[in-house]
């Protein structure tokens, strides 16, 4: 049995219309910096059906959507959206919705998330350093924040996860994070994003990814590891997608799409052939645990 002949779990991915909702990376000039590069490819609508044509011959049973920099002024704006749209298309299955932990309102604003039916996690990326050269601990805004930790509180006493995005220069503080809030699950995304493939690269990343997997409440996201003007390659990105499953180990890994975001770098096939590859000779249960049952094991689906 193979990856295609099980339902999946896409346990990142997002939806959005810039024409009718206020995105300001979507919607302003100029564009800001951006990881892949030109993302003028992906400034339109992208709903279930563009989704759904994307994902080709893949059995998508299921899908997380994730937080899409909405207008910070209305976050609970955006988990109204998605809501519609879930009962309008039937995905997604479970909701990361936009929560600002160092807000005045950041308790009030949790417990708004938290009573609709999908919210299952918020995200709020934390202030991060440009490299690891730039990076230090305590930054206003960063993991290490009083304030931002206030929020962060807030969220096990309403039953709530917290979706990481941040580079692997910042996992010191993520592990301190994890070990100070042992009752909330913390998902990282996109791996850590191992950017800088060079050797040194690689090794302070998995060094700093090994830290983060000691705290038995972390799991991993692995999507998002396409590379800056290049094309997502197996021979790139198999070495990553094995180590990452090595170090959390299989039960507390899951493999999501990031689209239409990484469209820009790879088709929907590319990417998931890509995952089907790298773990081909792994049990049946562990591929299956890997598209599909961990992702509905952590997000409740």
């Amino acid at each position: 049995m193979q990856a295609r002949d099980f339902p999946i779990v896409d346990a990142h991915q997002h939806f959005w219309e810039p024409e009718r909702n206020y995105h300001p990376w979507l919607n302003d000039e100029p564009m800001i910096p951006f990881r892949y590069g030109d993302y003028t490819a992906i400034r339109s609508r992208f709903l279930p059906p563009d989704y759904m044509a994307a994902t080709g011959g893949w059995k998508v049973a299921k899908t997380v959507y994730v937080e899409t920099e909405w207008d910070h002024r209305d976050p609970l704006g955006e988990t109204r959206y998605i809501h519609k749209v879930a009962a309008e298309f039937g995905v997604p299955n479970a909701v990361v919705a936009q929560a600002w932990l160092d807000s005045e309102n950041a308790r009030d604003l949790i417990v708004a998330q938290a009573a609709f039916p999908l919210v299952r996690s918020v995200r709020h990326k934390p202030r991060a350093a440009a490299s690891a050269a730039l990076a230090q601990r305590g930054a206003r805004g960063s993991m290490d924040d009083p304030r931002w930790r206030d929020g962060f509180a807030h969220l096990a006493p309403n039953h709530l996860m917290f979706d990481l995005q941040t580079p692997w220069w910042h996992l010191d503080a993520a592990a301190d994070l994890a070990g100070d809030f042992p009752s909330t699950t913390i998902v990282l995304n996109h791996a850590g994003l191992p950017s800088d493939r060079s050797v040194p690269g690689l090794a302070a990343w998995r060094s700093a990814m090994e830290h983060l997997a000691r705290a038995p409440n972390v799991m991993l996201k692995i999507s998002g590891i396409g590379l800056a003007d290049r094309p997502w390659r197996a021979e790139d990105n198999i070495p990553v997608v094995r180590d990452a499953i090595s170090i959390f180990g299989a039960e507390r890994c899951m493999f999501a799409s990031n689209f239409p975001v990484d469209s820009l770098i790879g088709d929907f096939n590319t990417i998931f052939s890509g995952f089907a590859q790298a773990t081909a000779s792994m049990p049946w249960e562990v591929q299956r645990g890997l598209f599909h049952d961990n992702a509905c094991r952590v997000y409740q689906l």
